[in-house]
């Protein structure tokens, strides 16, 4: 019912940069907070930012000063600018969303399908 689709996923060089976005689309009433998280090989998906419906943010340490979250509730999209990227920002990206449905006072959570991001030295 609700579909979150990442997109902006590239190879670059460590120093460069690049921008995510993921849309939400779908029976969605309201979305609450959103963020996006990382997965390495052979390693635990981790959070790298996430961001509220009133704007707060928070950041993983590895990322402060690099990376910025941001949103554009009229389009239920969520966006992760990342700068200065490392090679052990090399990771598959995935967008989260907690999403109120229309008629349905529950919450649920919902997970894009990933964008793969690899940065080379």
């Amino acid at each position: 019912q609700v579909q979150l689709v990442e997109s902006g996923g590239d190879s670059v060089q460590a120093g460069g940069s690049l921008r995510l976005s993921c849309a939400a689309s779908g029976s969605i009433s309201r979305i609450n907070g959103m963020g996006w998280y990382r997965q390495a090989p052979g390693k635990q998906r981790e959070l790298v930012a996430d961001i509220t419906s009133g704007g707060r943010t928070n950041y993983a340490d590895s990322v402060k000063g690099r990376f910025t979250i941001s949103r554009d509730n009229a389009k239920n999209t969520v966006y992760l600018q990342m700068n200065s990227l490392k090679p052990e920002d090399t990771a598959v990206y995935y967008c989260n969303a907690d999403v109120r449905r229309p008629y349905d006072s529950t919450l649920y959570n919902y997970w894009g399908q990933g964008t793969q991001v690899t940065v080379s030295s």
